[in-house]
């Protein structure tokens, strides 16, 4: 058992009834140039009722593709859901003159084109038995088939590809079928095609990170080893140290505590300025430069000093 629906271009009422029905299809667009005055209002019906919508674009096919796939996409604030349709077909003046394989050509590059524009939603193709049969080569569809057989009973549309919509009457207003058992089934489907955003990969694995340092002896001078320091954001070398600091406190006397950075191309920056330590409390607390690529550091005191190393591993 199906749903059923309608197309809807100007000749219906902009509030066409919605009874019984489960989705709408509404003509946008043709050429390059018109757009049908009630498209609008009638979107707004359908969904106001609930009702799945799609938009149709109907093509003059000697122009290009892409433009008018352009033009067609530009009217709409897409909505996610929302279903985008080509009406293949060139009775008219416009394309009695173009070539069947150009119209071929139209349809592939027009249904290429607007996916490629509008992954998050199907993109198909509606066209009638003789444009399926005589006209087409590839049978490219897009995402769909919404195929029309006026006439046929709903749902038996009379050919072997597989079809999702059927336009099975065109008596008044065109009629239409769909094989899926609900509405919410059909809305599933068209909400099917939303990109879900990929979790982020974590570009590092990263734990906290608490080091105590061997005694320091005072007038003693201490090269410390250290990972490779980095940044959160953009960890350097193999292994590597966001932000970490040095913490070091002098043992039963005040001192000055001189520091050298050492950096993994094998050079030492000049000695920092001395920094007075005291017992009562005050401490050293040496933060390693963010992504300066520093491997070891040298401690000088002149007070016997405990400490320890604190901050974020990377790896």
């Amino acid at each position: 058992m199906g749903i059923y629906g309608q197309d809807w271009a100007s000749y219906q009422s902009s509030t066409p009834d919605t009874g019984g029905l489960s989705f709408a299809f509404v003509k946008v667009s043709e050429g390059l140039s018109y757009i049908n005055p009630k498209w609008a209002s009638q979107r707004d019906h359908a969904k106001a009722h609930g009702l799945v919508w799609g938009a149709y674009h109907y093509p003059h096919m000697a122009n290009s593709p892409a433009d008018e796939a352009d033009f067609f996409l530009a009217q709409v604030a897409w909505q996610p859901g929302d279903i985008v349709v080509l009406d293949w077909e060139g009775y008219d003046d416009a394309n009695s003159g173009v070539s069947k394989a150009r119209q071929v050509a139209y349809r592939d590059d027009w249904l290429s084109y607007v996916k490629s524009r509008m992954a998050d939603h199907a993109v198909g193709m509606y066209c009638n038995l003789d444009y399926w049969l005589h006209v087409d080569t590839t049978s490219n569809c897009g995402d769909f088939l919404w195929i029309a057989t006026a006439g046929r009973p709903a749902g038996s549309p009379g050919i072997q590809a597989p079809w999702l919509f059927h336009q099975y009457s065109d008596d008044g207003v065109d009629r239409d079928y769909c094989h899926l058992g609900s509405r919410a089934a059909l809305r599933d489907w068209s909400l099917s095609f939303q990109q879900q955003p990929a979790p982020p990969t974590p570009r590092y694995a990263e734990d906290d990170m608490l080091a105590y340092l061997p005694p320091i002896p005072a007038n003693t001078t201490v090269d410390i080893p250290v990972e490779p320091a980095g940044t959160l954001a953009s960890p350097q070398g193999g292994t590597n140290n966001g932000p970490l600091w040095i913490c070091l406190a002098p043992q039963g006397a005040d001192g000055q505590v001189v520091t050298t950075l050492h950096h993994e191309r094998g050079d030492w920056d000049a000695p920092a300025a001395a920094v007075t330590v005291s017992r009562t409390g005050s401490k050293l607390v040496l933060q390693l430069p963010a992504g300066a690529n520093v491997d070891k550091v040298r401690i000088h005191s002149t007070a016997p000093l405990l400490g320890y190393i604190t901050g974020r591993q990377v790896a």
